[in-house]
């Protein structure tokens, strides 16, 4: 079942199946390693929900509520 990313609760993990974005912003997220195929984990999100925190490939980073909403994922 395909969501976005800003759907998962904190701790949960995913796959990323694709990200529906202008080409320079998709870019800038596969330049971080949201690439399609790749685990990607919630760690926690700010107090009023934005920004999300993520692990990818063994980095953390930060992303905002509405980049996420464009990162399709499937759940593990």
């Amino acid at each position: 079942m395909t969501r976005t990313l800003a759907l998962l609760s904190p701790g949960e993990r995913a796959v990323v199946r694709g990200i529906q974005a202008e080409t320079e912003f998709a870019l800038r997220l596969m330049e971080l390693g949201l690439t399609p195929g790749t685990e990607v984990a919630l760690i926690r999100r700010a107090p009023f929900g934005d920004p999300l925190e993520l692990a990818v490939r063994g980095s953390h980073f930060s992303i905002r509520r509405s980049e996420a909403e464009r990162i399709h994922v499937d759940g593990l």
